[in-house]
């Protein structure tokens, strides 16, 4: 049984644990030769109930036995050498650089290249890109890779993003076939906006107002805020990475074996915060089961709070853009921006920058624009 909320005890057959990224799961299990069947409805709400209902059905009905797998489909797996599938397959297994990457990024890459697998080569076609015989792979090919995701144009980057760095290693590695990175003449989409939404200062007190001081909700947001880093190092701050007025911590982005170290100040607004809200856990944010939360986790649970604030389109790393934004208007300078943000090069912080020094100019010259009688 479970050593979690008391409801959880009440339940037969239901059991948690936690995975590596520290997030608790629950799940059914009649025992030893049983399969384990996930429940990732919140603990209390009816929703919960139901998924259990289903989960206590699914463990006691008879399952039919599964037919033993054929040379056929083993074959199916199988990719052909010289085919799309063939060379992404060995990228995942022999590529140094894939391998260095932490094992969600290998994941991600993992699902982005199998998506393409199951692309029809045109549409309503029975051959899929998996297939594709690499001697006839073309920029157009790629381009196309690229184009269906139109609608969701992150997604479409990815795609090129993911497939540049497979031909570089295919080129590399003398790969048959592939002596031109064709993904690398396939440009990036234009992104139509300023990709995640940036907080207003407007917006920041309406979450403030909905999540009073002292809660976690209101701790979040100002260690985001504060400290203007993003939610994979968030959930990994805690009190005694504080020393001297000073935070000190390892940036995380990527989970490389090549680490930043990063040492900023803790600001007085983000030290009141801290002191008023209660915490004996050796991270400040940590989920219900007291287990601190994985990247992504967290994400979605701060989604929720901005949701329960009104605001929809706000994000964990939209804090990010916020702070970014204010500093720039209060006149940071570029270097100081990377040295706020660890931002290695000074493109980044230029953005920033240029639309502060824009609007400052606009406020010092708009009177200009009114004409004036001589």
């Amino acid at each position: 049984m479970t050593s979690g909320a008391p409801m959880l005890d009440r339940l037969q057959y239901v059991y948690e644990d936690m995975d590596r990224h520290g997030n608790v799961r629950i799940y059914v299990w009649r025992g030893k030769g049983h399969k384990k069947i996930r429940i990732r409805e919140r603990p209390g709400t009816p929703e919960f109930r139901k998924a259990y209902d289903e989960a206590i059905a699914r463990a006691f009905s008879p399952v039919p036995a599964e037919p033993e797998e054929t040379e056929d489909k083993a074959r199916d797996r199988t990719p052909k050498p010289g085919t799309f599938r063939w060379m992404c397959i060995r990228f995942m297994a022999e590529s140094a650089d894939h391998k260095r990457d932490s094992a969600r990024t290998r994941h991600v890459r993992k699902l982005i290249l199998e998506s393409m697998f199951e692309e029809p080569t045109e549409p309503g076609a029975k051959t899929f890109y998996a297939d594709f015989p690499l001697d006839r792979l073309s920029v157009k090919a790629i381009r196309v890779l690229r184009d269906r995701k139109l609608a969701a144009p992150e997604a479409g980057n990815s795609r090129i993003k993911v497939l540049r760095k497979v031909f570089n290693w295919a080129i590399a590695d003398e790969l048959p076939g592939i002596t031109v990175n064709l993904a690398r003449d396939v440009p990036y989409f234009t992104a139509a906006g300023n990709g995640w939404h940036t907080w207003s200062v407007d917006e920041i007190e309406q979450y403030e107002a909905r999540h009073p001081l002292g809660s976690k909700a209101r701790l979040a947001l100002a260690l985001l805020l504060y400290t203007g880093v993003r939610r994979s190092d968030v959930v990994q701050l805690g009190r005694q990475m504080i020393r001297n007025g000073w935070l000190r911590f390892t940036e995380v982005k990527g989970r490389r074996h090549l680490v930043k170290e990063r040492e900023i100040p803790v600001l007085p607004q983000l030290q009141a915060v801290i002191d008023a809200t209660p915490g004996s856990h050796m991270t400040f944010l940590v989920t219900e089961f007291g287990a601190p939360f994985s990247d992504a986790g967290f994400g979605n649970w701060f989604r929720d709070r901005c949701d329960e604030a009104g605001l929809p389109q706000c994000s964990a790393h939209g804090l990010r853009k916020a702070g970014a934004t204010i500093a720039a208007e209060n006149g940071a300078t570029e270097h100081q921006l990377m040295a706020i943000y660890g931002w290695e090069s000074p493109k980044q912080a230029a953005r920033y920058t240029r639309k502060a020094n824009r609007k400052r100019l606009a406020g010092d010259a708009m009177h200009l624009v009114a004409p004036t009688k001589k």
